[in-house]
């Protein structure tokens, strides 16, 4: 393989004999199952740098999800070094220009940071998952490095003795079938069929998203994702296309006002939900509510694990989940495949055979990633306790973090949010700062012969703001 790239790119007859292995042997240096979101930008990144690559995918259809919606500017700009931006193009993609946040119905916006005074806007975008997923399906299609194949895989084959992954089985057809390939990468999505055997932790979930598509919804502020906080769990509102607008509700599990004798989830959202929604949403959240078209996702959380099995790279939602609440898993997700891309390239490692050189770029890989996932998995998770505030400390934070924003201190969290800062010491700087900011306001609004329960009740706050972000920042620093 090495004698057969020159400048990253396969020689024409190296790069047809490796197509007719692809085709006929079933064999490719790295075989890629899920063309998702990150299965697909990694075939087409692998692709280009002139390795044979298989892309396998149970279904070619246009998926429907009701997550993978929303990409940061972190993930868009992730996307432009990938050479891949143009498949934001003709999907009908919504810029975001930054966040509305309502308390208790009092709103405050702000846009994303600008990386100068002089440099433009960084804007997100929002779209149906599934054009968006077909876009960088064409984009894996036209790759003259890729094939791709429409199959089911069943289980990886292993060797009995050294235990490495050497390739697929599959059902093509009703025909099984196998493929092989040097590497082997898992990114076959949340519900993983493969991440146990090989990654040391278990996704926990304890809240589900429920949405709705509303059709021409009056939005409070246009090009702006919503983020509703009441003394319900957090609602999120973001326009798709031209004419819809996605909702996502938080219910967590066992919430009394969604249990059957309640009328279920349908009676939350009638019940509760509906009468907390600004006044300009709820007539079309009546009407999808009415069409009764509810859908969920659960809201999982999954630590990251290092890559310590020869000829298997498990990446992905397969890998590393957060709340959905930050819309950081896309963004992550390309931000991954731009540090493999580098890791991997053929000047560091000529051969995909050589299982000893890629791990050892994969274990620099776990941590090298962590630049840019860290902040954005530490983030959605402390943001989820604060905004689904469930006790009075969590509550106490959650004032705290809105009169912060109220405050203009809006720059860096937003930037933190859109995925444009990757610092995780920015991140604590301003988590501490809303803590303490929230420790402010209880004794502010206390009187003073109750001061001595204040005082106490600032104990309290602080310790659980240390018990919010500490785990995860830890979680992220060591494991």
């Amino acid at each position: 393989m090495a004698s057969a790239i020159e400048n990253g790119h396969a020689t024409p007859s190296a790069a047809e004999a490796a197509k007719q292995r692809r085709q006929l042997h079933h064999h490719a240096d790295v075989v890629i199952i899920g063309a998702g979101i990150l299965g697909c930008a990694l075939a087409v990144t692998l692709g280009k740098q002139g390795r044979s690559v298989l892309l396998l995918e149970n279904s070619m259809k246009e998926p429907d999800r009701i997550v993978g919606e929303l990409l940061q500017p972190g993930g868009v700009q992730a996307l432009e070094k990938l050479g891949l931006a143009d498949c934001l193009e003709d999907i009908d993609a919504i810029q975001v220009d930054g966040y509305y946040v309502s308390y208790f119905g009092k709103p405050v916006s702000f846009a994303y940071p600008k990386a100068s005074p002089s440099s433009p806007p960084p804007q997100g975008r929002c779209f149906h998952h599934g054009r968006f997923v077909m876009k960088l399906r064409a984009a894996a299609l036209a790759c003259p490095n890729v094939t791709v194949v429409e199959t089911k895989v069943t289980d990886l084959v292993t060797s009995s003795h050294t235990k490495q992954v050497l390739g697929v089985e599959c059902m093509t057809k009703d025909k099984k079938d196998c493929y092989f390939g040097h590497q082997t990468v898992v990114a076959d999505g949340y519900a993983s069929k493969f991440r146990k055997q090989y990654h040391t932790n278990t996704p926990k979930v304890k809240s589900r998203f429920w949405g709705l598509e509303l059709i021409d919804a009056d939005m409070p502020k246009k090009y702006y994702g919503h983020v509703l906080l009441s003394d319900n769990s957090p609602i999120l509102i973001y326009q798709i296309g031209t004419h819809e607008t996605r909702i996502l509700i938080d219910i967590p599990e066992n919430l009394p006002s969604a249990s059957v004798k309640n009328g279920g989830v349908k009676g939350h959202l009638h019940n509760v939900v509906l009468p907390s929604l600004p006044e300009s949403i709820k007539p079309s959240f009546a009407a999808a509510l009415e069409k009764g078209q509810l859908r969920s996702m659960p809201n999982s959380y999954l630590p990251s694990a290092a890559n310590k099995t020869a000829g298997l790279i498990i990446l992905g939602d397969a890998l590393n989940m957060r709340h959905p609440l930050t819309g950081g898993g896309m963004t992550v997700a390309f931000n991954d495949v731009v540090v493999l891309r580098d890791l991997l390239s053929p000047e560091k490692v000529p051969s995909f055979a050589d299982h000893d050189k890629v791990l050892s770029q994969l274990s620099s890989f776990h941590w090298q990633r962590k630049k840019a996932s860290s902040v954005i998995n530490i983030l959605a998770q402390a943001l989820y306790a604060l905004f689904a505030a469930n006790d009075e400390n969590l509550r106490a934070l959650q004032r705290g973090c809105f009169r912060y924003f109220e405050l203009g201190m809006t720059a860096g969290p937003v930037g933190l949010l859109g995925g444009l800062v990757q610092k995780p010491a920015v991140l604590f700087w301003h988590f501490f700062s809303v803590a303490f900011l929230s420790l402010w306001l209880v004794i502010a609004n206390s009187p003073i012969y109750k001061l001595p329960v204040a005082l106490f009740q600032c104990i309290t706050v602080f310790w659980t703001a240390c018990v919010v972000i500490f785990p995860y920042m830890l979680i992220e620093a060591f494991c």
